[in-house]
């Protein structure tokens, strides 16, 4: 067996927040404890060029303005190597606008003291009380991805793949709210 084929993989947790995993690369904006990589994906990340076999962000893109997501993805294909995966966690519009559609309140992690009424729940969760600037669907991720050159894009499960080992799948959260994809670099 050779070096590269008994080397551990090189994992980047993109957006880690303050609940950096052991055996990543976690990176994010602020400086929490943990974070090995601090700075904004937008200023570019501070890797080379094919060095990530797989990046994950759980909650991440819905955060920048539309017209920057595609500047994120490409640098997140930069850093990957080819034929790396990417994976997403993303708040899934679909599922919320069902929800709404059947009148769930219940779906919705909005508390009555701030929002009452289902639209205005529906309304609060896709902004996420202002820090979400755009929201996601399949639809829409497949295309971004694809215009930022990614391939095979597919929408997942929460904790399934079809991409290695599994390990890239140990971060995702929040399976109720979230659509999950991966793509390849």
């Amino acid at each position: 067996m050779s070096d590269d084929e008994t080397a551990l993989p090189v994992r980047l947790n993109l957006g880690c927040g303050p609940l950096p995993a052991s055996g990543w690369i976690n990176a994010d904006r602020h400086p929490y404890d943990g974070v090995d990589l601090c700075g904004d994906i937008l200023d570019g990340l501070r890797l080379g060029d094919r060095t990530m076999d797989c990046v994950v962000a759980i909650h991440v893109l819905q955060d920048l303005a539309w017209a920057d997501v595609p500047r994120a993805l490409h640098e997140i294909r930069r850093v990957l190597k080819p034929g790396g995966v990417l994976r997403l966690g993303l708040p899934d519009l679909d599922r919320a606008i069902d929800a709404y559609r059947r009148g769930d309140a219940g779906y919705f992690h909005i508390p009555d003291a701030d929002a009452r009424s289902v639209g205005a729940k529906l309304v609060t969760q896709i902004i996420w009380y202002g820090s979400v600037r755009t929201p996601f669907n399949f639809a829409f991720a497949g295309e971004v991805l694809t215009q930022a050159g990614f391939r095979d894009v597919e929408r997942c499960a929460f904790r399934e793949t079809r991409h290695g080992d599994g390990s890239i799948v140990a971060l995702d959260n929040r399976p109720r709210e979230s659509l999950f994809v991966e793509a390849l670099a």
